[in-house]
Protein backbone atom coordinates (compact mmCIF):
# COMPACT_ATOMS: atom_id res chain seq x y z
CA UNK A 1 0.00 0.00 0.00
CA UNK A 2 1.30 3.41 -0.90
CA UNK A 3 0.87 6.68 1.21
CA UNK A 4 0.29 10.48 0.17
CA UNK A 5 3.80 10.20 -1.04
CA UNK A 6 4.06 7.39 -3.19
CA UNK A 7 6.29 4.91 -0.06
CA UNK A 8 5.08 1.54 0.39
CA UNK A 9 5.51 2.08 4.27
CA UNK A 10 5.09 -2.08 4.66
CA UNK A 11 8.36 -2.54 3.48
CA UNK A 12 9.88 -0.18 6.06
CA UNK A 13 8.91 -2.30 9.25
CA UNK A 14 12.81 -3.65 10.00
CA UNK A 15 14.00 0.05 9.30
CA UNK A 16 11.03 0.96 11.33
CA UNK A 17 11.65 -1.17 14.15
CA UNK A 18 15.82 -0.89 14.50
CA UNK A 19 14.81 2.71 14.31
CA UNK A 20 12.66 2.59 17.23
CA UNK A 21 15.50 -0.50 19.12
CA UNK A 22 18.05 2.89 19.05
CA UNK A 23 15.69 5.47 20.19
CA UNK A 24 14.12 3.56 22.78
CA UNK A 25 15.50 5.33 26.13
CA UNK A 26 15.42 8.72 24.55
CA UNK A 27 11.62 7.68 23.34
CA UNK A 28 10.55 6.33 27.09
CA UNK A 29 12.38 9.60 28.27
CA UNK A 30 10.17 11.64 26.09
CA UNK A 31 6.23 9.50 26.91
CA UNK A 32 6.90 9.84 30.49
CA UNK A 33 7.92 14.13 29.71
CA UNK A 34 4.33 13.71 27.60
CA UNK A 35 2.27 11.79 30.00
CA UNK A 36 0.41 13.71 32.65
CA UNK A 37 -0.99 12.09 36.40
CA UNK A 38 -4.04 13.06 34.02
CA UNK A 39 -3.55 11.41 31.27
CA UNK A 40 -5.75 8.64 30.38
CA UNK A 41 -5.99 7.84 26.92
CA UNK A 42 -2.98 8.47 24.20
CA UNK A 43 -3.68 8.36 20.64
CA UNK A 44 -0.26 7.62 18.68
CA UNK A 45 -1.21 8.59 14.92
CA UNK A 46 0.79 7.00 12.23
CA UNK A 47 2.65 4.58 15.07
CA UNK A 48 5.01 3.03 12.62
CA UNK A 49 6.31 -0.36 14.29
CA UNK A 50 5.16 0.56 17.51
CA UNK A 51 8.14 2.12 19.49
CA UNK A 52 6.29 5.34 20.47
CA UNK A 53 3.63 3.20 21.37
CA UNK A 54 5.43 0.84 23.81
CA UNK A 55 6.94 4.14 25.60
CA UNK A 56 3.62 5.26 26.34
CA UNK A 57 2.25 1.96 27.06
CA UNK A 58 5.08 1.74 30.04
CA UNK A 59 4.64 5.14 31.46
CA UNK A 60 0.77 5.50 31.46
CA UNK A 61 -0.80 4.61 34.75
CA UNK A 62 -2.57 0.97 34.91
CA UNK A 63 -5.74 0.96 33.48
CA UNK A 64 -4.78 3.65 30.72
CA UNK A 65 -5.25 3.25 27.03
CA UNK A 66 -2.86 3.35 23.90
CA UNK A 67 -4.85 3.91 21.41
CA UNK A 68 -2.59 2.74 17.64
CA UNK A 69 -3.67 4.33 14.21
CA UNK A 70 -1.95 4.02 11.00
CA UNK A 71 -3.09 3.71 7.46
CA UNK A 72 -1.00 0.91 6.87
CA UNK A 73 -2.57 -2.64 7.77
CA UNK A 74 0.86 -4.34 8.22
CA UNK A 75 2.41 -1.83 10.05
CA UNK A 76 -0.54 -1.66 12.50
CA UNK A 77 -0.95 -5.14 13.30
CA UNK A 78 3.29 -4.95 13.86
CA UNK A 79 3.06 -2.18 16.14
CA UNK A 80 0.07 -3.82 17.65
CA UNK A 81 1.35 -7.13 18.59
CA UNK A 82 4.36 -5.00 19.92
CA UNK A 83 3.12 -2.64 22.27
CA UNK A 84 0.55 -5.70 24.01
CA UNK A 85 3.48 -7.52 24.53
CA UNK A 86 5.07 -4.35 26.30
CA UNK A 87 2.18 -2.94 28.10
CA UNK A 88 0.99 -6.84 29.55
CA UNK A 89 -2.23 -6.50 31.08
CA UNK A 90 -1.46 -2.88 32.60
CA UNK A 91 -3.06 -0.60 29.68
CA UNK A 92 -5.77 -1.20 27.24
CA UNK A 93 -4.15 -1.34 23.54
CA UNK A 94 -6.10 -0.63 20.89
CA UNK A 95 -5.32 -0.77 16.82
CA UNK A 96 -7.32 2.10 14.36
CA UNK A 97 -6.92 1.71 10.56
CA UNK A 98 -7.64 5.31 9.64
CA UNK A 99 -5.36 7.93 7.31
CA UNK A 100 -4.47 11.04 9.33
CA UNK A 101 -5.35 13.10 5.45
CA UNK A 102 -8.96 11.85 5.66
CA UNK A 103 -11.54 13.13 7.50
CA UNK A 104 -12.76 10.14 8.27
CA UNK A 105 -9.66 9.71 10.82
CA UNK A 106 -12.09 11.84 13.72
CA UNK A 107 -15.41 9.34 13.05
CA UNK A 108 -12.95 6.35 13.91
CA UNK A 109 -10.79 7.40 16.81
CA UNK A 110 -11.61 8.49 20.01
CA UNK A 111 -10.57 11.99 21.63
CA UNK A 112 -7.33 11.69 23.77
CA UNK A 113 -5.80 13.47 26.71
CA UNK A 114 -3.03 13.47 24.35
CA UNK A 115 -2.51 13.28 20.70
CA UNK A 116 0.81 12.04 19.21
CA UNK A 117 1.93 12.25 15.39
CA UNK A 118 5.68 11.13 15.04
CA UNK A 119 7.48 12.33 11.32
CA UNK A 120 3.51 12.45 9.73
CA UNK A 121 2.54 15.76 9.19
CA UNK A 122 4.96 16.29 6.70
CA UNK A 123 4.03 13.24 4.48
CA UNK A 124 0.08 14.57 4.39
CA UNK A 125 -0.30 16.64 1.22
CA UNK A 126 -2.29 19.72 3.54
CA UNK A 127 0.08 19.88 6.53
CA UNK A 128 -2.24 22.86 8.04
CA UNK A 129 -4.90 20.82 7.34
CA UNK A 130 -3.63 17.42 9.28
CA UNK A 131 -2.65 20.19 12.24
CA UNK A 132 -6.14 20.68 12.66
CA UNK A 133 -7.67 18.00 12.74
CA UNK A 134 -5.22 16.03 14.70
CA UNK A 135 -5.92 19.03 16.99
CA UNK A 136 -9.73 17.96 16.79
CA UNK A 137 -8.92 14.43 18.32
CA UNK A 138 -7.28 16.15 21.57
CA UNK A 139 -10.29 16.43 24.44
CA UNK A 140 -10.79 20.16 26.23
CA UNK A 141 -7.68 20.76 27.44
CA UNK A 142 -5.75 17.27 26.32
CA UNK A 143 -2.62 17.78 23.85
CA UNK A 144 -1.53 17.67 20.98
CA UNK A 145 2.35 16.49 20.39
CA UNK A 146 4.16 16.29 16.76
CA UNK A 147 8.06 15.62 16.03
CA UNK A 148 8.50 17.20 13.14
CA UNK A 149 12.06 18.70 12.06
CA UNK A 150 14.90 19.05 14.27
CA UNK A 151 18.39 17.77 12.90
CA UNK A 152 18.91 15.58 10.74
CA UNK A 153 20.77 12.15 11.70
CA UNK A 154 24.91 12.45 11.31
CA UNK A 155 26.77 9.10 10.98
CA UNK A 156 29.84 9.72 9.16
CA UNK A 157 33.30 11.36 9.31
CA UNK A 158 33.80 14.18 7.58
CA UNK A 159 37.15 13.02 5.40
CA UNK A 160 36.02 8.98 4.76
CA UNK A 161 39.58 8.16 3.28
CA UNK A 162 37.42 8.01 0.06
CA UNK A 163 36.28 10.61 -2.91
CA UNK A 164 36.04 14.05 -1.44
CA UNK A 165 35.72 14.82 1.92
CA UNK A 166 31.70 16.37 3.14
CA UNK A 167 30.19 13.46 1.37
CA UNK A 168 27.86 13.25 4.52
CA UNK A 169 26.64 17.22 3.39
CA UNK A 170 25.59 16.06 -0.11
CA UNK A 171 24.30 13.51 0.50
CA UNK A 172 21.96 15.71 2.65
CA UNK A 173 21.28 18.14 0.26
CA UNK A 174 20.22 15.71 -2.57
CA UNK A 175 17.81 14.23 0.18
CA UNK A 176 16.49 17.98 0.82
CA UNK A 177 15.76 17.88 -3.06
CA UNK A 178 14.09 14.45 -3.13
CA UNK A 179 12.03 15.51 -0.46
CA UNK A 180 11.65 18.91 -2.06
CA UNK A 181 10.32 17.02 -5.33
CA UNK A 182 8.22 14.40 -3.39
CA UNK A 183 6.20 17.59 -1.58
CA UNK A 184 5.98 19.28 -5.53
CA UNK A 185 4.15 15.84 -6.92
CA UNK A 186 2.06 15.22 -4.16
CA UNK A 187 -1.37 15.09 -5.46
CA UNK A 188 -3.20 17.64 -3.61
CA UNK A 189 0.00 19.35 -1.89
CA UNK A 190 -0.19 22.59 -0.10
CA UNK A 191 2.89 24.47 1.57
CA UNK A 192 2.90 25.07 5.03
CA UNK A 193 4.90 28.68 5.01
CA UNK A 194 5.24 29.15 8.97
CA UNK A 195 6.80 26.95 11.76
CA UNK A 196 5.16 24.55 13.10
CA UNK A 197 4.69 26.76 16.42
CA UNK A 198 2.80 29.02 14.03
CA UNK A 199 0.90 26.11 12.57
CA UNK A 200 0.06 24.36 15.90
CA UNK A 201 -1.05 28.01 17.06
CA UNK A 202 -3.59 28.29 13.48
CA UNK A 203 -4.79 25.09 14.53
CA UNK A 204 -6.53 26.98 17.28
CA UNK A 205 -3.87 25.12 19.99
CA UNK A 206 -2.82 27.39 23.41
CA UNK A 207 0.31 26.84 25.20
CA UNK A 208 2.36 26.32 22.30
CA UNK A 209 5.85 25.01 23.24
CA UNK A 210 8.72 22.79 22.12
CA UNK A 211 11.45 20.61 23.34
CA UNK A 212 13.96 18.38 21.73
CA UNK A 213 15.84 15.03 22.77
CA UNK A 214 18.79 13.29 21.52
CA UNK A 215 19.44 10.23 19.88
CA UNK A 216 22.98 10.00 20.33
CA UNK A 217 25.58 6.46 19.57
CA UNK A 218 28.96 7.88 19.19
CA UNK A 219 31.68 6.35 18.36
CA UNK A 220 33.11 3.39 18.73
CA UNK A 221 29.53 1.79 17.20
CA UNK A 222 27.24 -0.62 18.99
CA UNK A 223 25.94 -3.22 17.06
CA UNK A 224 23.04 -1.48 17.05
CA UNK A 225 24.41 1.96 16.05
CA UNK A 226 26.46 0.46 12.85
CA UNK A 227 22.94 -1.30 11.59
CA UNK A 228 21.50 2.02 11.55
CA UNK A 229 24.40 3.46 9.77
CA UNK A 230 24.45 0.97 7.18
CA UNK A 231 19.86 1.38 7.01
CA UNK A 232 20.52 5.12 6.75
CA UNK A 233 23.32 5.23 4.10
CA UNK A 234 21.31 2.36 2.12
CA UNK A 235 18.15 4.55 2.29
CA UNK A 236 20.11 7.41 1.49
CA UNK A 237 21.50 5.98 -2.00
CA UNK A 238 17.78 5.24 -2.88
CA UNK A 239 16.78 8.88 -2.76
CA UNK A 240 19.76 10.71 -3.59
CA UNK A 241 20.87 8.85 -6.56
CA UNK A 242 19.61 11.57 -8.88
CA UNK A 243 20.67 14.59 -7.28
CA UNK A 244 24.52 13.19 -6.23
CA UNK A 245 27.92 12.89 -8.51
CA UNK A 246 28.60 9.46 -10.14
CA UNK A 247 32.19 9.74 -8.16
CA UNK A 248 29.84 10.36 -4.39
CA UNK A 249 27.56 7.68 -5.55
CA UNK A 250 30.82 4.89 -6.40
CA UNK A 251 32.28 5.68 -3.15
CA UNK A 252 28.32 5.32 -1.32
CA UNK A 253 28.65 1.91 -3.68
CA UNK A 254 32.35 0.96 -2.17
CA UNK A 255 30.67 1.69 1.39
CA UNK A 256 27.80 -0.43 1.19
CA UNK A 257 29.90 -3.43 -0.43
CA UNK A 258 29.47 -5.78 2.16
CA UNK A 259 32.71 -7.67 0.45
CA UNK A 260 34.78 -4.88 -0.68
CA UNK A 261 37.51 -3.03 1.50
CA UNK A 262 35.62 -0.29 2.31
CA UNK A 263 32.44 -1.31 4.06
CA UNK A 264 31.23 0.95 6.27
CA UNK A 265 29.89 -1.80 8.87
CA UNK A 266 33.80 -2.31 9.55
CA UNK A 267 34.34 0.98 10.51
CA UNK A 268 34.92 1.76 14.00
CA UNK A 269 34.28 5.73 13.63
CA UNK A 270 30.70 5.96 12.24
CA UNK A 271 28.19 6.94 14.85
CA UNK A 272 24.46 7.98 15.64
CA UNK A 273 23.42 11.44 16.22
CA UNK A 274 20.33 13.26 15.66
CA UNK A 275 17.86 15.63 17.55
CA UNK A 276 14.14 15.53 17.18
CA UNK A 277 12.19 18.21 17.88
CA UNK A 278 8.84 17.72 19.84
CA UNK A 279 5.79 20.78 19.06
CA UNK A 280 3.34 20.96 22.01
CA UNK A 281 0.17 22.54 21.87
CA UNK A 282 -3.32 22.34 24.28
CA UNK A 283 -6.71 22.35 22.76
CA UNK A 284 -9.69 24.74 24.34
CA UNK A 285 -10.90 23.74 27.58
Amino acid sequence: MHSHDGIDWSTWIDRLRGADELAADALRQVAQRLVRPATRVVLDVGCGAGGMGAAFAQALPAGGTVVLVDAEPELLRAATAHVRAVGSDRVDVRAVQADAADDGLLELAPRADLVFASSVVHHLPDQQRGIERLAALARPGGRLALVESGLEQRCLPWDLGLGEPGLQGRLSAAGGEWFRQLRTAMEGAVRLPVGWNRALTDAGLGDVSSFSYLVDHPAPPTDGARDAVLRWLSGMRQVAERWISEPDLRVVDELLDEHGPHHVGRRDDVFVLAAHTVHLGTAPG
